[in-house]
């Protein structure tokens, strides 16, 4: 089998993260900071460890500012549904994942904030000067993603971040297809709530994710109930990270995921993953049947969206399943908004997304596979 549907799920996971995981049920699944046992201390101390590498490789100062959720999706609606108030406006656009933009909408049905999405240009990014005309006195939030999970693009992160700094309203990033690829620095890009999934490119197990939330980000509590340190207190305590988490954590997921963020070498993976969507590019430039959807980008991630002329992309990955063992994901990919704006709505596109352990041959063999299906 040939997985390139990493921009879901990365796979396969390192084997760190496998014998970590066993290891830790055999050994540490305690509940952590439940009690004063050796369990107990073994499962905190995990906890706090991977707290700590997510503060470093993000450039947090504060590690407890990093609150665990169960994915990416869990974060967005955390950050989303905790900073905004009544009568709030909020700027967007077009390229978000479902995962913003339905909590967005709903708050809007329920005449809660007002919303600006805005378009892209042809490079597959947001207009910087855009979002400064699009900012207004009731303006809370701008809520962009890092990279593209449909095109690779990436936004000019940096620059978004002081332009809602200057106007002193919060930035939110969703690094769902970046965090383990690209650099994320939420001091030097100004951000304020950062989201991410663990069980892509950070290559832990699915049930995992996390928040940054920032100093100036206050936020409602998600998820109110037992901390295990304070029993007493009739509301959720104030302090970081209880107020925003709830109940006993994902201690397995994150024993995964600490392993696999101890070896993460996210420089050497984009490069990799670049190295390949160039490979693939080429080996489709020069035939007219296949069509390459969105701008080529020299710094993207790993995702590519293509179109097999004469054949909708259900079939075309349901071909590439069936006939080559060839794993892709087909439809819009959770963005009908980027899709509209590409003119590829309502079917989507084969979005192919290379990963960590794709090879060369690999994507010859997509290539080929591509071309025989085209003919």
């Amino acid at each position: 089998m040939i997985y390139l549907d990493n921009a879901a799920t990365s796979w396969p996971k390192p084997p760190r993260v496998h014998q970590a995981v066993a290891r830790f049920l055999a050994e540490e699944a305690g509940g952590p900071n439940r009690a004063g046992h050796r369990m107990s201390v073994r499962a905190a101390r995990v906890v706090q460890e991977v707290r700590a590498r997510l503060a470093r490789l993000f450039r947090a100062d504060e590690p407890e500012r990093m609150i665990f959720c169960l994915n990416c999706t869990d974060a967005l609606n955390m950050a989303l549904k905790g900073c905004l108030r009544e009568g709030d406006h909020v700027v967007t656009t077009v390229l978000e994942h479902n995962s913003v933009n339905r909590p967005l909408q709903a708050l809007v049905d329920a005449r809660f904030i007002t919303l600006t999405r805005l378009p892209i240009t042809a490079a597959g990014s947001v207009d910087p000067d855009a979002v400064r005309k699009a900012i207004t006195p009731k303006t809370r939030l701008l809520a962009t993603l890092h990279a593209s999970n449909v095109m690779g693009t990436v936004q000019p992160a940096a620059e978004l971040g002081r332009i809602a700094r200057e106007h002193d309203i919060l930035f939110l990033l969703d690094a769902a297809q970046s965090a383990g690829v690209l650099e994320v620095d939420v001091r030097e890009m100004h951000v304020d709530l950062l989201t991410f999934p663990g069980h892509k490119s950070l290559l832990g197990p699915t049930g995992t994710g996390g928040l940054y939330a920032g100093p100036r980000a206050e936020l409602r509590p998600w998820r109110e109930g037992g901390t295990g340190g304070d029993s007493v207190t009739p509301t959720q305590p104030r302090e970081l990270p209880t107020w925003l988490e709830a109940g006993t954590p994902n201690t397995v997921g994150l024993a995964g995921l600490n392993a696999s963020l101890e070896g993460l070498q996210p420089d050497t993976v984009h490069a990799h993953e670049q190295r390949l969507v160039r490979r693939l590019r080429g080996a489709l430039a020069d035939d007219e049947r296949i069509r390459i959807v969105g701008p080529t980008c020299d710094v993207g991630v790993g995702v590519v969206s293509l179109l097999v002329r004469g054949v909708t992309p259900q079939d075309a990955a349901a071909i590439l399943d069936e006939s080559f063992g060839i794993c892709v994901r087909p439809g819009l990919h959770c963005a009908p908004f980027v899709h509209r704006a590409l003119g590829t709505f309502p079917d989507g596109t084969v979005r192919v997304s290379v990963g960590h352990a794709t090879t060369d041959a690999e994507v010859d063999q997509l290539a080929a596979a591509l071309r025989e299906i085209a003919a």
